[in-house]
């Protein structure tokens, strides 16, 4: 099936509504992050290094290379957050359009396109998160196995979702070709 007309599309965007609520938010969580590092990037890493002092003696056992090595990771996690919201969320965004255009059931755009926008919005949290845990905790290992339970199933809908909709396009595509002939 395809879109044949302009509220066949506006009735799959708004089955997509809540997905593509979520991926705009994710787009707008990343912009958040680089006005928040552009205007704060001192301040965010001085809280991340006053994160590891506090925890100096007892994590770190005063080594002040291991210190600097977990903060300066963490900032690079806060940078990668900054990086997957907009990708994602544009991703997201992109693929919920597809979906729309291929004429996906309702049923089938609500649930990728939610899995899309709030796995892109999870994983890029996830990011942020285990950069502000982990010069506490000693290690970015350490924040990152904290996080799992937000890790996984964030960006495994999101990998699911991308998956289903190459599927379904891949289906689009071959039953379009016995109709051109």
């Amino acid at each position: 099936m395809t879109i044949t007309s302009p509220n066949d599309f506006s009735s799959s965007l708004r089955a997509a509504s809540l997905g593509l609520l979520f991926s705009i938010l994710t787009i707008l969580y990343g912009q958040g992050m680089g006005i928040a590092f552009g205007l704060n990037e001192d301040l965010i890493k001085d809280r991340l290094k006053a994160e590891a002092v506090s925890v100096q003696d007892t994590i770190y056992n005063n080594d002040a290379a291991a210190m600097k090595a977990v903060t300066d990771k963490s900032w690079s996690y806060m940078k990668r957050a900054h990086l997957h919201a907009g990708g994602m969320g544009t991703t997201a965004i992109a693929l919920v359009v597809v979906l729309c255009l291929i004429g996906a059931s309702r049923k089938v755009t609500g649930i990728l396109s939610l899995l899309l926008g709030a796995g892109g919005l999870g994983y890029s949290i996830y990011w942020m998160w285990a950069g502000f845990r982990a010069p506490g905790l000693g290690g970015t290992g350490a924040a990152k196995e904290s996080l799992k339970l937000l890790a996984m199933p964030s960006s495994g809908g999101f990998v699911v979702a991308t998956v289903a909709v190459f599927v379904l396009f891949l289906i689009w595509m071959v039953r379009g070709r016995g109709q051109d002939a």
